[in-house]
Parts: structure tokens; C-alpha cells; sequence
């Protein structure tokens, strides 16, 4: 546990030390805030309803964008083998990469809480769905960059891993835009694999086990595929 804090230390340390990491949570806060005032001032609705539907939206380039570094660079540096003799585990290497970039985008959606306590100032929101929609955007989150560090793993190159990543989570957003054209059968399993469907049940204040398992199911599941991505290595 103490080599997972250390890394995931080290590693947070780093992204605030980029640039790339403001960059992109400026980006995101501007966004995300203009959708927020414009539904208050322009629609009238105290809501934070289009808040959440718009970041999933974002996290599709959020994401890979915070996430492409974890191992490219170190590659591309040759760091990565200096990491690797280190006496640490190639799953707690992993680990401390994984809660140092959800830690990352946790950080960027906190100062969404503003919008929550504007509303709250302005009259009555239910927080069930409130609380339900942060659930659901951290858990996307976090299969969103179980990938994204799995795609880092896989070459040097930043931007490849940015562009496989975004490819890989758009396609599971998507699933289930396309299911009206789809057979009944064919329909149900892509709609299950979908991130979008599971995080709109959340979204809608419902706090189904399925869906909560299909995110921490999948986390896992790159997360496992990123440690043999990085065993590869030294076999090789």
C-alpha cells in the first residue's frame, strides 16, 4: 500500500507540474460552466441537469488527455525501466498511475460542487439525483482512465495512446445511440456494454448494483490487461 501511495504521490506531483493538466481542466471548467449559466440565465431551469450530460460528453477527450502520459512518457524517456527495477510491484505501479489520474479528474470536478451550492441558494434541488449523477461521472471516470493508461502502456507515443483511448471510450459511449437500428438481441448486449446507458440509470438517481459492478468490473479489467501490457516488457 505505502508503494502504491508513493507512486500515485509522484504521480499526481508530476500532472500538476504539466501544463497539459490545466490546460485541460480550464477547458473543462469553461465548458461545463457556460452550459451551467447559460440553462440557468437563458432557460430559467434550476437544474443541474445539462451539467450532467455534457461532461461524459467531455470525458471522451478529457480522459485520454490526462491519461496518455501515465506511460508514454516514461517510455519515451526510458524512465520506465529505472521504474520497473525499482522494488515495487509492476500492480502497484499500475495502481499508483490509476489513483493519481482519477485523483486528477476528481479534483477538476470539485469545483462543479459551486453550481450545486448556487442552485441550492436559489431554491430546492433534489440531491439524490445530484449525488448519484457524481457517483456515476467518478466511476465512468474511472474506467475511462483504466483505459487510457492501458492505451499508454501499449507505445511511447502520446498521441497515439491519446487517439486509441478517445476511440476505444467513444465507441462505448456510443453503444447505445445506435440501438434503434439494431436487431432486439444485438440491441441488449451493446446496450450492457454501453457506459452511456449505465451512467444515465445513475443519472436518474437509481443506484443499481449492476450498473456499479459494470464500472468497477471493467476498471479492473484494464487495470489487469495494463499490468501484462507492462510485464510484456520485461519479458521482451
Amino acid at each position: 500500500m505505502n508503494n502504491i501511495l508513493t507512486i500515485g504521490k509522484k504521480e499526481l506531483k508530476s500532472n500538476f507540474l504539466s501544463p497539459v493538466a490545466y490546460i485541460v481542466i480550464v477547458v473543462f471548467l469553461i465548458i461545463t460552466g457556460w452550459f451551467f449559466t447559460s440553462n440557468l440565465f437563458l432557460a430559467g431551469v434550476v437544474s443541474m441537469r445539462t451539467v450532467f450530460e455534457i461532461i461524459p460528453f467531455i470525458f471522451l477527450f478529457y480522459v485520454p488527455a490526462i491519461s496518455m502520459r501515465t506511460f508514454s512518457e516514461e517510455k519515451k524517456s526510458g524512465t520506465i525501466e529505472l521504474l520497473l527495477t525499482r522494488p515495487v510491484t509492476d500492480g502497484n505501479i499500475v495502481l499508483g498511475k490509476f489513483f493519481a489520474t482519477l485523483m486528477l479528474a476528481v479534483f477538476t470536478l470539485l469545483p462543479t460542487l459551486i453550481y450545486v451550492f448556487s442552485l441550492t441558494s436559489l431554491g430546492s434541488i433534489d440531491v439524490g439525483p445530484v449525488f448519484t449523477s457524481y457517483l456515476g461521472l467518478i466511476l465512468m471516470a474511472s474506467l475511462y482512465i483504466s483505459i487510457g493508461i492501458f492505451c499508454s502502456s501499449l507505445t511511447e507515443n502520446q498521441v497515439i495512446a491519446f487517439i486509441i483511448s478517445f476511440l476505444l471510450v467513444f465507441i462505448l459511449f456510443m453503444m447505445d445511440k445506435v440501438l434503434v437500428y439494431l436487431p432486439v438481441g444485438l440491441a441488449s448486449i451493446l446496450e450492457f456494454i454501453s457506459t452511456g446507458s449505465h451512467f444515465s440509470a445513475l443519472a436518474r438517481g437509481v443506484v443499481d448494483s449492476r450498473d456499479v459492478i459494470y464500472f468497477v468490473s471493467g476498471t479492473i479489467l484494464f487495470l489487469l490487461l495494463t499490468k501484462f501490457s507492462v510485464e510484456r516488457r520485461k519479458w521482451s
